[in-house]
């Protein structure tokens, strides 16, 4: 099984922005996290970071034919980007939503997301765990 991971903007700038709402640890302490934990889930796992709307739907397409599944944390996009469902929508792959920050607990407009319609889950304020939590729920979908 093999699984993309996507990031979306600012999440390059973990443990230097907002520390106090997103923790101290950085990008790549999360790849080294991610790409830990598929090893011992024997899942092939890609991880793409990008501050670009293009960059990410050009992800989620390329995606069609080569994942089983995308974990995507869309971080501001998660509010503002039709893009991103479309894309998602567009490719049916199996997703699941992943933020680090219980979203649910904080501004008014974080209470959107339209990826959310096109994703299985989400999995908010877990920090790094929601990454696992959602990776596990997509092995656990694709073996139904």
């Amino acid at each position: 099984m093999k699984l993309l991971f996507l990031n979306g903007p600012n999440l390059n700038m973990l443990g230097i922005r907002e520390p106090d709402i997103y923790g101290k640890q950085t990008y790549a302490d999360l790849e080294r996290y991610i790409r830990d934990f598929c090893g011992e889930l024997g899942v092939d796992c890609e991880i793409l970071q990008s501050n670009h709307e293009g960059v990410l739907v050009d992800a989620i397409q390329s995606a069609y034919g080569q994942a089983d599944g995308i974990v995507i944390n869309p971080a501001a996009y998660t509010h503002t980007s039709v893009a991103l469902l479309d894309a998602l929508k567009a490719v049916d792959i199996p997703a699941v939503e992943v933020h680090l920050s219980d979203v649910s607990r904080r501004e008014d407009f974080r209470q959107i997301s339209y990826v959310r319609q096109a994703c299985r889950a989400t999995f908010a304020g877990y920090g790094f765990e929601g990454y696992r939590l959602a990776a596990e729920r997509l092995l656990c979908q694709k073996g139904q």
